[in-house]
This record gives C-alpha cells, sequence and structure tokens, in this order.
C-alpha cells in the first residue's frame, strides 16, 4: 500500500508540472491535445514503475517467465510509448531549459505537495503515510538543490547546453 500511495502522490505531482511544460512549450499543438499526450504519458510512465514492481514480485515469488514478461512490457511502456509522446509534445529542450523544469517540478513537491501531504495524512492518523511523505520530501529538496547548483554552472559556461 505504501507503494502504490507514493507512486500516485509522485505521479499527480509529476502530471500538474508536466501539463504546465507541455502548456509552455506548445509546439502549435491545441490545449487538448497537449492535455492528452501529458495524460497518455503519466499513464505509460505510472505502467512502467507498476511493472517493475510487479516484476519484482513474480522474481521474488520465484515466477521468471512472469517476471520477465512483466520488464518486457514496463520497457516498452518507458521505451518506446512514454518517449515517443514525449517527443511530440517537446517534452525535452536544452539543458537549461529542462534544469528550471526540474527545478520547478521538484519545488512545487517540496513546498506544496509532497507538504501537504504530509500535514494530511498526520491530521487522519496515517503516520507511516505522513512520515513517508515527509521523507521524500526531503529527498526531492536534495534533487532541487542539485539541480540548482548544475543550473548554475551550464549558466556560466558560455552557450554550453542552451
Amino acid at each position: 500500500m505504501k507503494t502504490k500511495v507514493y507512486i500516485a502522490a509522485a505521479l499527480a505531482g509529476a502530471l500538474l508540472f508536466a501539463v504546465g511544460h507541455l502548456t509552455a512549450t506548445g509546439g502549435g499543438m491545441s490545449r487538448k491535445t497537449q492535455e492528452n499526450l501529458s495524460t497518455a504519458m503519466h499513464g505509460e510512465a505510472f505502467a512502467h514503475a507498476k511493472y517493475l514492481l510487479y516484476a519484482k514480485q513474480a522474481q521474488r515469488n520465484g515466477n521468471a517467465e512472469l517476471a520477465s514478461l512483466f520488464t518486457k512490457a514496463a520497457n516498452t511502456e518507458r521505451l518506446q510509448h512514454f518517449a515517443e509522446e514525449a517527443q511530440l509534445a517537446g517534452l525535452v529542450g536544452n539543458d537549461a531549459d529542462n534544469l528550471k523544469d526540474a527545478i520547478k517540478g521538484e519545488s512545487y513537491e517540496v513546498d506544496t505537495m509532497y507538504r501537504e501531504f504530509a500535514e494530511q495524512a498526520a491530521a487522519a492518523g496515517d503516520k507511516a503515510a505522513a512520515d513517508r511523505f515527509e521523507e521524500v520530501r526531503h529527498d526531492e529538496m536534495a534533487h532541487r538543490d542539485a539541480f540548482k547548483t548544475a543550473l548554475a554552472k551550464v549558466e556560466t559556461k558560455p552557450s554550453a547546453g542552451r
């Protein structure tokens, strides 16, 4: 259950900033198409993560054939479906833009999403979930700070990664 809650929370946050990113990049597509691409990418990303967890469980149960099936499906979701949809959406930009987008997403997770999730779980008496959300929030802080450091380096290099 903890894993499902964490994955759902992470994907919810990712969806929010992906929709914002797609709307900002536009690419001449209708807003509805951009939203549909974002929703599709979320489905593919969630399926990838979920299928890898299923594969791990099947492996623990000694079912290598099932583990292989889940792993292959997971890889198709990420390496083919998600990648192709991301290409259409113009998700990836130059290094500086990618870092700025990552900082924006991590900041949302730190300042809003995981903070609120932890508070709500604590208020509901769900201590394990509240603790997990707070732990993940701190991990996201480290990601945000590392991205900020990397952005400063990218921005000091003449026309590198921009």
